[in-house]
């Protein structure tokens, strides 16, 4: 079935996936988790409603009972997995996808992702091949709310900020949720109330059309910072005071100035593969390791536990923490990140600044190539470019990453997309430039 991806079950609804399809998934999933009660949350999109019906038919159906914590946060679906001792929740979104798109992320046992290689794979056989027998006794809906409690775990990350102008996009998102609750009226709100066709943009902050409002109203505003969240709130992204947009992996950085610097919280910090050299060398300023890992909270989530980490990050917008259950919050990110910020502001540095201390390499952000055959083609550039000169680093587990004395690159086939990716990074914008011509000329050929 085309909606079952590597880390969740997403897709156009009623082409890639059906009602049937999710009431399958709620009849199987108390067998696939070995579970009789199974936590559900839901965003706000058009379909949400009747998906949600579909899924907990099949639920109960199968003689388990759902907590339906309705209107939610991805991340307050994973928080309250783990803290609550849930063996399954379910959290019915398409998180950035078009309002077109619905999909189900679902979470085990210590809000532990369940991604293809880790249960979704044997969930779409049985979807499959295994007719659903409805059990003689039926399991029922409790209601389940949470959200004072959830907001007094946020209070502890809640600082003064009062000094900070600050711009904030909900996108029309389950951000909306929350952030008055949390930010009071300080930020200058764009797109704060729940509309499932996202009226104004679609809920990715990663296309730059989606953060145009932004930016504008950053630099009318005269804003300190801007900050943009995606449609389910598990992801959040920043502009600085000139509107210019901070890739996220940067952040990655900023909140070394936390954990490390002023919390003293040990363990090696996540990045995904991905992410910029300018990251690991400001974090082992800070004091700390980086441990580089594959792309994606099914796998992140995962070792970030492993190895106890303090914290982490991706290129994409998702922060771990491990005070979250080793789990993304786009929301408690962003309140450590403004308390940075805020800190900064003291010292009279400004977002730019900071973001330029950090930053000692030219980029070239993810470039998609849309590409039949990817294996051939990241073959290709790969023996390209090891032909020419001798690698300091290869690494090989999410495509490759490959490091030079001075630039690297990265090419990886996405898990959720028809595209292959490239990432390059060097010292100077004339050998990015160089390099990045080379890397094109060689994938012209399979395009």
């Amino acid at each position: 079935m085309s909606a079952f991806k590597a880390y969740d079950f997403r897709g156009l609804f009623g082409v890639d996936f059906t009602l049937d399809d999710i009431y399958r998934i709620g009849f199987f999933l108390p067998k696939l988790l070995n579970t009789n009660k199974i936590l559900v949350g839901r965003d706000m999109r058009l379909s949400t409603p009747e998906i949600f019906n579909s899924l907990c038919h099949g639920i109960t159906d199968a003689g388990a009972d759902v907590f339906d914590m309705g209107l939610t946060t991805t991340p307050m679906v994973y928080f309250f997995t783990a803290k609550h001792h849930f063996d399954a929740s379910v959290m019915i979104t398409a998180s950035h996808n078009p309002k077109s798109h619905n999909g189900l992320k679902i979470s085990r046992t210590n809000a532990l992702p369940v991604g293809y290689d880790t249960g979704l794979g044997e969930l779409e056989k049985m979807v499959m091949t295994q007719p659903p027998v409805p059990s003689s006794t039926k399991g029922k809906i409790v209601e389940y709310q949470v959200m004072k409690e959830y907001l007094g775990f946020l209070s502890h990350y809640k600082y003064d900020i009062s000094n900070l102008n600050i711009v904030m996009d909900c996108s029309n998102g389950m951000a909306s949720i929350l952030v008055k609750e949390i930010f009071g009226n300080q930020p200058v709100y764009l797109f704060d109330e729940l509309d499932g066709t996202f009226p104004n943009h679609e809920a990715n902050p990663l296309d730059p059309k989606n953060i145009r409002a932004l930016q504008e109203k950053v630099v009318a505003e005269k804003a300190d910072i801007g900050v943009i969240f995606d449609g389910d709130a598990d992801r959040v992204m920043f502009t600085d005071e000139k509107g210019r947009f901070i890739s996220p992996d940067l952040m990655i950085a900023v909140l070394g100035n936390y954990f490390i610097e002023e919390k003293n919280i040990p363990g090696k910090v996540i990045i995904d593969i991905r992410t910029s050299k300018s990251v690991s060398e400001y974090i082992a300023r800070l004091g700390r390791e980086v441990y580089t890992w594959r792309v994606g909270r099914a796998y992140a989530a995962l070792k970030l536990r492993e190895i106890d980490g303090a914290f982490g990050g991706e290129f994409a917008g998702h922060y771990y923490f491990r005070d979250f259950f080793y789990s993304d919050s786009g929301m408690m990110a962003a309140q450590i990140l403004l308390h940075v910020i805020s800190n900064m502001k003291k010292k009279g540095i400004s977002v730019s600044r900071l973001i330029a201390e950090i930053t000692v390499y030219a980029n070239s952000g993810e470039i998609n190539f849309k590409i039949e055959k990817k294996l051939e083609a990241i073959m290709a550039v790969k023996d390209y470019f090891m032909q020419k000169e001798k690698p300091t680093v290869i690494m090989d587990f999410d495509g490759y990453r490959i490091e030079f004395p001075d630039w690297w690159f990265n090419i990886r086939p996405s898990n959720t997309e028809p595209y292959l990716r490239l990432i390059m990074e060097a010292k100077t914008e004339q050998l990015l430039t160089e390099k990045l011509t080379e890397a094109r000329q060689v994938l012209k050929n399979f395009e």
